[in-house]
């Protein structure tokens, strides 16, 4: 299967579980190919064959673009370089949670989470710790005699309890002995922190020195500014007063390129419910699809935030409204 149809495939997939789906990413590089929204659930996905693409530069910018949008990046793939991907199973990869098609099927469309995560070592299940006491007790079996029954220390159980979880097949052999259900799901749309890749919080890159004056004016009204640099829009900006006030900006001269980027702005700041300008040096019109544009002058005279929310609100479209 090409690129394009799975990445159609999965855009598919998520708008018949009910996901608004913005435009895809067609720009280079690119840190992930769609946003998608459903409810309050909010996704960055990047959508590969091989997921031995998916590098850890672009791995740490999902995971700030998605603190920075309240958003779940994820990655949808086919394969490593060795095997299929297990359906049912979630991976990960630099932090992100991957999923093949099949399991992003089961979980967005048929609502069945996953209940194997794979690690170091191996697959791994969560288990119920409390259920497991309980069913335990229940059975008056002592640690140390379950511990004999599955061949490893007191220690080693006394851990499950505590909320330790297991391997695929030390789970499978406690259902067996207590005929009962031991394992709950993986949250991969939240909680997947205790269980990913040890990865460290990744740093904000450098602003571009070209985009320095623009991101000096967010800060001297009250923003903070995250630089991207490989996402469609050159930063997001957060109102430090009011943390849901979101801007994605972009900057450069007014090209075909940047119309297009405008563009992709537009679709995702709809999607992820923030507001989106492009400022460029010399202004021909007022908005791209919903992204405002403010010409550099323009942009480097405003006074304060309300200033520029109505510049925004004038010229461009409220995602609010939009959604």
């Amino acid at each position: 299967m090409s690129r394009s149809a799975l990445v159609g495939n999965v855009t598919a997939m998520l708008e018949d579980a009910g996901f608004m789906v913005s435009d895809r990413c067609a720009i280079r590089p690119k840190s992930f190919d769609v946003a998608a929204r459903r409810g309050e659930d909010v996704l960055l996905v990047k959508i590969l064959g091989n997921i031995d693409a998916f590098d850890g530069h672009t791995g740490g910018e999902m995971r700030r673009l998605g603190t920075y949008l309240n958003a779940t990046p994820i990655v949808v793939g086919l394969r490593t370089r060795d095997e299929e991907l297990k359906p049912g199973v979630v991976y990960f990869r630099h932090g992100v949670p991957v999923l093949s098609p099949d399991t992003a099927l089961d979980l967005f469309v048929e609502e069945v989470p996953p209940l194997i995560y794979a690690a170091p070592g191996g697959l791994y299940v969560n288990i119920d710790s409390k259920v497991l006491a309980d069913v335990r007790e229940e059975k008056e079996w002592s640690l140390g005699r379950l511990a004999k029954e599955l061949g490893v220390s007191r220690r080693t159980v006394s851990k499950y309890e505590d909320g330790m979880d297991a391997s695929v097949e030390v789970a499978a052999e406690l259902e067996d002995l207590f005929d009962a259900p031991l394992t709950s799901p993986v949250s991969v749309l939240e909680g997947t922190e205790d269980i990913r890749d040890d990865e460290p919080a990744p740093e904000d890159p450098d602003v571009a020195p070209e985009d320095e004056p623009i991101a000096t004016v967010f800060t001297r009204i009250g923003f903070e500014v995250h630089p991207t640099d490989r996402a469609p829009f050159k930063t997001v900006n957060e109102n430090a007063n009011r943390r849901e006030q979101q801007v994605l900006t972009g900057h450069s001269a007014f090209t075909e390129a940047a119309e297009k980027r405008a563009r992709i702005m537009s679709s995702v700041g709809t999607v992820t419910r923030t507001r989106s300008v492009y400022v460029v040096d010399e202004l021909t019109r007022e908005s791209v699809e919903g992204t405002a544009l403010i010409e550099k002058d323009e942009m480097e005279a405003i006074e304060d935030a309300d200033d520029l929310r109505d510049l925004i609100m004038e010229r461009g479209d409220d995602p609010e409204e939009v959604a």
